[in-house]
């Protein structure tokens, strides 16, 4: 579902991202490791056509993201760090107008169900995001994703500042995502979650893919290890 085929860009004759192979099959998540600078989001902005590579490609459903942005579009969320939603709308507002610019016309009905699929507390929904917490406005995030039955996700640190408990109750809608057979692309350096929440574990550094792992085939202890083994390469 999604795909890299040696993905390179270089900003300014510097290498931020090369000779990227990745492929992430429908019902998986696939967290990418790595610190500040390893290429993590440069990857995830040209999976978003952000900006094209300086070589290689970026596949979406075998669509060429350069080649078909509309197109490849309309398959992905995205959900980024912090994620820009209007302040002054309620959630369920906020929810009918995102969808509303993929072409979607949801009924109220519709709107408080997706809402409370993606976790949001039913008392929640009509409230201003200004009230809400980082954790709730991920929760809108889900929602969009549910209501579009996003095919993709494309997740950028988006548990950094999360409580444990905030962060564990986004870790289960991504499993939620993933039974419905989105390919699921999370950048992060959170070791714990990648842990606890990917099928597969990437690590990155300084714009190449250094390792792939199973995440059910290593423990915290060694992914921890060999994920400093590589910051040191």
């Amino acid at each position: 579902m999604l795909k890299t085929i040696n993905l390179t860009k270089h900003f300014n004759g510097q290498t931020v991202v090369k000779d990227l192979n990745l492929t992430i099959d429908s019902g998986e998540i696939y967290c990418l490791l790595g610190a500040n600078g390893a290429g993590k989001t440069t990857t995830i902005n040209m999976l978003l056509n952000v900006f094209p590579p300086t070589s290689g490609k970026a596949l979406i459903g075998g669509v060429s993201v350069t080649d078909q942005p509309v197109q490849t579009k309309k398959r992905l969320t995205y959900i980024p760090e912090n994620l820009t939603l209007y302040p002054n709308l309620t959630g369920a507002e906020n929810l009918r107008f995102f969808a509303g610019l993929s072409g979607l016309n949801l009924s109220s009905s519709q709107i408080e169900a997706t809402l409370q699929q993606a976790g949001l507390q039913p008392e929640a929904v009509h409230r201003r995001l200004e009230t809400y917490s980082k954790g709730m406005r991920q929760k809108v995030g889900i929602a969009l994703a549910i209501a579009r039955s996003s095919d993709v996700l494309l997740l950028d640190e988006p548990t950094s500042g999360l409580d444990p408990s905030a962060s564990n109750d986004f870790a289960r809608l991504l499993d939620i995502m993933r039974e419905r057979g989105a390919a699921i692309l999370m950048a992060t350096h959170d070791l714990f979650r990648a842990k606890e929440t990917g099928n597969r574990i990437g690590i990155m550094n300084r714009g190449k893919l250094m390792d792939e792992l199973i995440a059910a085939d290593i423990s915290h202890a060694d992914l921890e290890q060999v994920y400093l083994n590589h910051m040191k390469s």
